[in-house]
């Protein structure tokens, strides 16, 4: 059923600006909403896929048109000529849509990163936060073991330093990273 009826009075002081409209026009309108108004509103409903706001939308602008070209319209004939302009505005009405950049829902975060991606670039600064509070000996030692996955061997041979003082610096780097996580809000399970 029919919503809620377009307001004559409101088309007739809005159109071009006009301030009203010959009794005959009026009556022609009034006419050609109450022989036309619904099955229009349904086929344009179709033809909209269902959305009802863009169907009274289109009925409303084709009943302004119809208005316009009063003195060309019957309200026995009109049926045809309403349809084709109705069928024509949603074309237009859907290549508008199509013409525009498509819009973003309300949270583009959300669209755009999983939940295990944005827990992982958390959890990177929160590490690197915390990085930054250890002496450098023993930043310098996590760097090399854990992001460039060198072994003690290894990290001694660069460092210039023996096998034991790595592992000992090591020991004691996660120790103070361990503290520096639970500083900042993170505790190991």
């Amino acid at each position: 059923m029919f919503a809620h009826r377009l307001n004559i009075r409101l088309v007739r002081s809005v159109v071009l600006g006009m301030r009203g409209i010959r009794t005959e026009d009026e009556r022609l309108l009034r006419a050609l909403y109450a022989s036309h108004a619904r099955p229009l509103l349904a086929y344009v409903q179709r033809l909209a896929g269902g959305d009802r706001q863009l169907a009274e939308d289109i009925v409303q602008e084709t009943l302004l048109r119809a208005w316009q070209h009063a003195g060309d319209l019957t309200v026995e004939l009109a049926r045809p000529w309403l349809f084709t302009v109705a069928r024509r505005l949603i074309i237009d009405a859907d290549r508008g849509r199509r013409a525009r950049p498509q819009q973003t829902g309300a949270d583009p975060v959300e669209e755009s990163a999983t939940p295990d991606e944005l827990d992982a670039a958390l959890d990177a600064c929160l590490v690197a936060d915390a990085l930054g509070a250890l002496t450098p000996a023993h930043r310098e030692v996590i760097v090399e073991g854990f992001y460039r996955g060198r072994s003690t061997r290894e990290i001694a041979a660069r460092l210039n330093i023996p096998d034991g003082t790595v592992r000992s610096r090591m020991f004691y780097a996660l120790r103070a990273l361990r503290l520096a996580l639970a500083e900042r809000g993170v505790h190991s399970p």
